[in-house]
């Protein structure tokens, strides 16, 4: 069976993922971390499906350009590329449309660990 190359995360905007919850002088919108956090969303769902039994994957690098606004009460959707997977690194590339068109895009490298290396690593 084909591997998808493409994932699509559509949420909602909340009062929560507001640029005003987190302190910036922005007002009922969208806040930059939270469309970080939808675009990580997508591309840690699309990795799976390139994953060994036991692996997981860890953020390592986004690079994102928030290009509109998108209001409370609008859906948002990210969409993750696999662009290229050189040994454990994962690259994709990332597009946001909102109801009214583009409002982000950016890249973004995942690394393949196993859960025990991640801890081992945070001395847990």
């Amino acid at each position: 069976m084909e591997k998808p190359t493409e994932y699509t995360l559509t949420w909602e905007v909340t009062d929560e993922m507001t640029a005003k919850r987190i302190g910036s002088a922005g007002s009922k919108i969208l806040s930059t971390p939270n469309m970080v956090a939808l675009m990580e969303g997508a591309a840690l769902e699309l990795a799976k499906a390139y994953l060994d039994e036991g692996m997981t994957t860890v953020g390592a690098e986004i690079h994102c350009r928030h290009l509109a606004p998108t209001p409370v009460g609008m859906k948002v959707s990210a969409t993750a590329r696999l662009r290229s997977i050189e040994r454990r690194k994962m690259w994709f590339d990332l597009e946001v449309f909102d109801e009214k068109g583009k409002c982000g895009e950016g890249s973004h490298l995942r690394i393949m660990v196993t859960p025990k290396g991640i801890q081992d690593k945070a001395g847990q």
